[in-house]
């Protein structure tokens, strides 16, 4: 071992003990939980329609470019991890970086964009709980009370389960994504098989080299594709998450992350090619373009492509069980490293330290992952009766501002940690600080664009709106309005533990100046 550069020879990082169960995942399980936390299928399903009514057949191109800044990213979550295997992730490196504010603020945005999103995960699954069992009229109303009842059901169950502790987390999450995977590759297949043979509906259409220009929706389109493309991207960075609880997690968390991006940029071809060649982006019928199917274009395409008959009902039904396993997949893990997060901030006294009380059998952040599990729940019951349940949608498009900024943030932090270092070899160069930064860049631009297309409600980014009441009387949109709100919330916390436990922002438990290990390469 060799310490980072800037710090003391031979001291080492005073690496605080929180408790968690060390030594539980391997690769292939972190890899699981990082790709299921994103939602495969569930993403799609409620991205594709908007992504294709803003790029056109440039969809899929605009999922390969997307993943550029994704991936750049993940570089600077790897490299990091190795300095500092923490749960709190962009919290405590931003911390060291940049100082507590900055880090405080990168560990507020992790846990408002996981809170945001509950709400359409627990809407999604308990519509598609419906839909499973053919109660078509109770699925398809998002707002039923029925859906509502099974939505926060869902929460507490998925709740429960990462309260029992990570073990059972990812051997669940084997079998949701081991299902939800093989069912997405047996849609592509059947779709683009029979586009092929001809056995396809009339809107149907043969890929071509034309579906590789991204700016057929105009630069505007691109850069609103690119944005909605980060979100189903979103969420792989629950394998850096969980890194205290893997085995070697100097290095096996950041391996995961960056596989798991790969998993997700083929996964995300293969079915966008295929949905858009069988489908099409016509604005009738099972057409992409369809604003009917906008918001759910999975289980409209299912019946589809394996046909109203037979094996057909089957692989139907299961389709819709992959969605459903998706999003129980995607809430469970949106639990998991919050409640993580939420844990590193409360041992480093940034937040109230029952925050840290861990379960003494399970060894799982309890209060941690009870108060995430109660809080999305609340959030839930509230979105469902605001604007007749469409501060939902809202609420999901709001997450890109926060994605953006810790994520790139990340990015930053990566190179500003490693700049003495920087010039000791090419590799250290490109990979702790030309690469990072550049992810970041992109990020912090599509954040810059989110704000804009978010607040104003001409661009018809938000399905709500908000008059204000007083001077200068705009007209803002839901979205904006959200993640504004979520960030006043943050600041008013943040003011509480400032003047409430001083120590952290003091820089008396995580700082700058504290010498961390970096491996040897």
């Amino acid at each position: 071992m060799a310490t980072a550069e800037g710090a003391p020879a031979g001291v080492a990082e005073l690496q605080v003990e929180k408790g968690l169960k060390t030594g539980a995942l391997g690769l292939v399980s972190a890899t699981v939980m990082g790709v299921a936390s994103t939602a495969p299928a569930y993403s799609l399903a409620a991205t594709l329609g908007f992504i294709v009514a803003v790029v056109g057949l440039g969809a899929p191109i605009v999922a390969v470019i997307a993943f550029v800044p994704i991936f750049l990213t993940s570089i600077g979550y790897s490299e990091l991890n190795k300095a500092d295997p923490d749960c709190g992730t962009t919290f405590t490196w931003a911390a060291r970086a940049f100082g507590p504010k900055t880090g405080w603020a990168g560990g507020w945005a992790i846990v408002a964009a996981d809170v945001l999103v509950m709400a359409s995960l627990a809407q999604v699954a308990g519509q598609y709980v419906f839909l499973l069992v053919g109660a078509k009229g109770i699925g398809s109303d998002a707002t039923s009370g029925w859906v509502l009842l099974v939505g926060l059901i869902w929460i507490a169950a998925m709740t429960y389960i990462c309260y029992r502790g990570i073990e059972v987390s990812a051997w669940f999450q084997r079998i949701l994504l081991g299902v939800e995977l093989v069912m997405l590759l047996v849609f592509s297949i059947t779709a683009l098989v029979r586009v092929g043979t001809g056995h396809h509906p009339a809107g149907s259409i043969t890929p071509s080299l034309s579906w590789f220009n991204p700016l057929q929706g105009g630069f505007t389109g691109f850069v609103t594709g690119i944005i909605l493309m980060l979100f189903i991207y979103w969420g792989w960075d629950t394998a850096v998450a969980i890194n205290e609880e893997t085995k070697d997690p100097a290095k096996t968390p950041g391996r995961a992350a960056i596989l798991s991006t790969l998993i997700l940029l083929v996964t995300y071809f293969i079915v966008i090619l295929s949905a858009q060649s069988f489908a099409g982006v016509g604005t009738s019928g099972i057409g992409l373009g369809n604003t009917a199917n906008t918001g759910d274009v999975i289980s409209v395409l299912g019946s589809a492509v394996f046909g109203g008959s037979g094996i057909g009902v089957f692989l139907s039904r299961l389709l819709v069980l992959m969605v459903l396993s998706s999003a129980a997949a995607s809430t469970q893990t949106t639990i998991l490293p919050t409640a993580r997060t939420t844990l590193s901030m409360a041992t480093y006294k940034a937040l109230p330290k029952s925050f840290a009380k861990m379960h003494p059998r399970y060894l799982t952040p309890t209060v941690s992952t009870i108060v995430m599990g109660v809080v999305s729940a609340l959030l839930y019951l509230a979105f469902n009766y605001i604007s007749q349940g469409f501060v939902i949608a809202d609420a999901v498009t709001a997450i890109g501002l926060y994605i953006a900024f810790y994520y790139g943030m990340t990015g930053f932090a990566c190179a500003w940690y490693y700049r003495k270092q920087l010039r000791s070899s090419q590799r250290n160069l490109w990979m702790q600080g030309i690469l990072p930064t550049l992810g970041g860049l992109i990020m912090y631009a599509a954040g810059a664009w989110s704000i804009w297309a978010d607040w104003d409600v001409a661009t018809g980014n938000s399905y709500t709106s908000w008059l204000m009441p007083f001077w200068p009387h705009w007209y803002l949109g839901g979205a904006f309005v959200i993640a504004f709100l979520s960030g006043l919330v943050g600041l008013l916390a943040a003011i509480w533990v400032r003047f409430a436990q001083p120590a952290y922002f003091r820089k008396q438990t995580l700082t700058r100046a504290t010498p961390t290990l970096v491996p040897d390469e």
